[in-house]
Order: structure tokens, then C-alpha cells, then sequence
């Protein structure tokens, strides 16, 4: 569904809540207009919920809000960065891509780009412990996904032997600029291939002048020592949640629009994410990556 050009998913039953689905590479600039779109869209949505842009860390908005952290990268040069923000571990890591013959990058985005992703996407049913939304989907869908934003966008490829093994998708807004996608061979691990490659994002950002790098959530499991080790810290920017009806009101009134996982506690969370890999790992009888 698209409400004011910008295309929304609404998720859960009760409450359904309505987010864009590209958020943080699009925005709601406007929500009192939005929120009057989708109800006149006919939009069936209990609840909308939106954040302000990485580098806007102060409220705009009256809506309830509560605090969302990112990993943002403040970038001035890339000696900056290579020299006093990063540590010796993680340089020896980049120059250790460099020295297994892994070349970094830029890649054009073509049919031999998306027939490399396919690769990447299709070495393993999971990823990080879960179903790999991305597995076994064919070029064109491919093509299709990754198309967003092309007009302010770079691909950055990890080659070895030219045969692309990592990918980053690099979106770039006023000031700040986002890993859309970064992704490479589990085969290729051993590599740093990932290492090299935001070394690769942060040069490009420095010559274009931005000053942030954003990297998903902060407290995405599994990732939190590796951001840290490239300088991303953590930035709190505020999330928006807006009742659209009665259901929506009830929710919030409940805390029902936080996931199960966001109310449990981090062990319990790490306990069970655990179990889930496992199982999938024996489902789909792989190894747990």
C-alpha cells in the first residue's frame, strides 16, 4: 500500500501497526498529513510508528515517543578514522583482506552485480541463526529489491579470484549515509571481507563530506563488539507511536505494540534466540551461521 508516494507495511494483528517499509532511508516529514492520508487510504492500521532522521536527535513531534538507538559512525577523514578511531586489531583485520587477495570496490549495479548477490544469497537457507528471507529468490526479483534509491545509492564490491563474495548497498541522505546492505560468503569469512569493506564505506563518505555512517540498530544481536571495533557508537533518536483508532489506543494503553522480544529480558532474548538456531540449523540440517 502507498500513502503520499511512500509505500507502508502494516504488521501484527492486534495492534496492526503501519510503519514505511523503508523507513530510515525515507522519512515522514510531515505527520499530521500522513496520518490524515492513511486514514483517508483506508489504511487498516491501529497504530503508526515513525522515527526522526539519525541526525535529528531532538523531538520534533507531540506524539508519544520513545527512544530507539542506532550504531552511527561520526566521520571527518578516513586517516581520522584509520589512525585514531579504529584500534590495531581492527587495521590488522582490513589489511588482512587485502593480503588473502580480497579486492574492494566500486561495483556497477547491472545483471553480473545481481547474479554475484544471488550467490551470496544462495550459499545458505540461514542467516545469523534464522531463514534467510533472500535464499533462492531468482535475478529479476533480485533486480526488483534492490532498485530502491538508485538515484542516490552506491554498491560497493569484495572480490576474489573476480568472483564477487560481499556486498554493501550504500544509501546516502543530507548528512548521513546508510549500510542498506552488507553482506558477505560465509565460505569467505576467514577474509575480514566485511572488515575491508566498511573500510571502503567510510573512505567514500569522507570524500563525499558526510559526517555520519548508520549501521541498523544498535542492539542487534551479535553485532554489538563488531560496530564497536569500527567506531560506531550508539545515538538514541526518537520513535513516534500515534493511535489511529480505539484498538490503537487500547494497545498502547497495554504495551501491546512492543514485540514479545523487546519486553523480555536480554538473557531470556539470547536463551531463546539460541533454541531458534538450532532448530533451524537441524531443519534445515546446516550449519548454525
Amino acid at each position: 500500500m502507498r500513502v503520499d508516494r511512500k509505500e507502508i507495511a502494516i504488521n501484527g494483528r492486534f495492534p496492526r501497526i503501519a510503519r514505511l517499509k523503508d523507513e530510515n532511508y525515507e522519512w515522514i516529514t510531515d505527520p499530521c498529513d500522513f496520518i490524515k492520508s492513511l486514514k483517508a487510504d483506508g489504511a487498516e492500521a491501529d497504530i503508526l510508528t515513525f522515527v526522526q532522521k539519525v541526525n535529528e536527535r531532538t523531538p520534533r513531534y507531540d506524539f508519544h515517543l520513545e527512544w530507539e538507538s542506532f550504531a552511527v559512525m561520526s566521520i571527518t577523514t578516513f586517516e581520522e578514522w584509520w589512525k585514531k578511531q579504529i584500534n590495531d586489531k581492527t587495521r590488522n583485520m582490513v589489511r588482512k583482506a587485502q593480503k588473502s587477495g580480497v579486492e574492494v570496490r566500486l561495483a556497477e549495479f547491472d545483471d553480473e552485480l545481481i547474479k554475484g548477490i544471488k550467490g551470496i544469497y544462495d550459499e545458505s537457507p540461514l542467516r545469523q541463526g534464522k531463514p534467510f528471507k533472500h535464499y533462492g529468490k531468482n535475478i529479476e526479483t533480485l533486480k526488483q529489491v534492490h532498485m530502491s534509491f538508485l538515484d542516490r545509492s552506491q554498491f560497493i564490491g569484495a572480490y576474489h579470484q573476480n568472483e564477487l563474495i560481499g556486498f554493501i548497498k550504500l544509501v546516502h541522505d543530507d548528512e548521513v549515509s546508510h549500510l542498506m546492505y552488507i553482506i558477505s560468503k560465509i565460505e569467505h569469512r576467514d577474509k575480514a571481507v566485511t572488515n575491508a569493506m566498511i573500510a571502503k564505506a567510510v573512505e567514500i563518505c569522507a570524500e563525499r563530506g558526510v559526517s555520519s555512517l548508520h549501521y541498523a540498530d544498535w542492539s542487534r544481536r551479535g553485532l554489538g563488539d563488531f560496530k564497536k571495533h569500527h567506531a560506531f557508537q550508539q545515538l538514541d533518536v526518537p520513535r513516534y507511536f500515534v493511535p489511529l483508532n480505539l484498538r490503537g489506543r487500547v494497545s498502547m494503553l497495554l504495551n501491546f505494540h512492543h514485540k514479545t522480544s523487546e519486553l523480555l529480558p536480554k538473557k531470556w532474548v539470547d536463551f531463546l534466540a539460541e533454541l531458534r538456531g538450532k532448530w533451524y540449523a537441524k531443519k534445515y540440517n546446516v550449519l548454525k551461521v
